[in-house]
């Protein structure tokens, strides 16, 4: 008998941790993204280094806080003691996806702060939930007092006029009529790790499709697949990247599965007309 010592690939082993909702370690997957970018990562380095952060943090709370004095410490903790912010200078800077780049700089974009944040405030034994919010991932708690919104990328706290006006102004279309109001609720709704994990590459993914970086534009597109079997425009995506880089072979391959699989996409003519292309393309 052979065993194989070798240690995984970057996607095999975010392929372990995201095969199944039920215990999907959020933390552990969404560091592990930074593999990509910096193959050296230790993802058990970065983790260490969240839960001393959390020990930190518990340290300073009294065993018989209740969950707003719990919620006052995170805050503090974070936004003001660390001084976790977003990154208004440089955005759009893959690194700030990375988790163990947020924990160096202390700078991140909402999503990734949100990530730790998170953390932290499991740890302290709150109900804290990610927050799918249009256009700006946002975190909130649950309280006895009702619930608490916070804009991870500025530790703001969102009252019910700040996030109608968020949602008015990247749906306009949904703006309430005259007297009425916006159902915030539906726009609360709590994201699972597998919906947080796939904003998070997404964010990644824009990026590099803005700079036509399509080697790392693969990469995440890889992880998007892994992570989403069955979301077949990523495929058509990762397809025409493919394309873009010459590998004709895996590109056909993604983009015929595409095309038998999402029937009701309105793109099939433009898609089927590439698959053609690279067809004749093929020795």
């Amino acid at each position: 008998m052979q065993f194989d010592f070798s240690a995984p690939t970057p996607l095999a082993y975010f392929a372990t941790l995201v095969q199944r909702d039920e215990g999907l370690p959020l933390l552990e997957a969404a560091a592990s993204l930074g593999q990509d970018d910096h193959p050296a990562l230790d993802v058990q380095q970065v983790l260490h280094d969240v839960d001393q952060l959390a020990a930190r943090l518990q340290r300073r709370v009294k065993p018989d806080a209740d969950a707003m004095e719990r919620l006052r410490a995170l805050n503090q903790f974070f936004f003001g003691d660390l001084g976790f912010a977003g990154n208004v200078n440089d955005y759009y800077n893959p690194d700030n996806s990375f988790l163990h780049a947020v924990l160096h700089t202390r700078r991140g974009i909402p999503i990734s702060l949100a990530v730790l944040w998170l953390e932290l405030a499991q740890g302290l034994g709150l109900q804290a939930e990610g927050v799918g919010f249009p256009g700006h991932f946002l975190v909130q708690v649950n309280l006895n007092e009702g619930r608490v919104v916070i804009d991870p990328f500025t530790g703001q706290s969102l009252g019910r006029s700040e996030l109608r006006e968020r949602i008015e102004e990247i749906h306009p279309d949904l703006a309430a009529a005259p007297g009425g109001d916006l159902p915030l609720a539906l726009y609360l709704r709590p994201a699972g790790p597998r919906q947080i994990l796939a904003r998070m590459l997404r964010n990644l993914q824009d990026i590099h499709r803005t700079q036509e970086d399509w080697r790392r534009f693969v990469q995440v597109q890889d992880r998007l697949v892994t992570l989403l079997p069955d979301a077949w425009p990523e495929y058509r995506d990762r397809g025409l990247a493919l394309a873009e880089l010459g590998e004709a072979g895996r590109a056909h391959y993604d983009l015929a599965l595409y095309l038998r699989e999402a029937r009701q996409a309105n793109d099939l003519e433009r898609v089927a007309e590439r698959l053609d292309a690279l067809r004749r393309s093929l020795p």
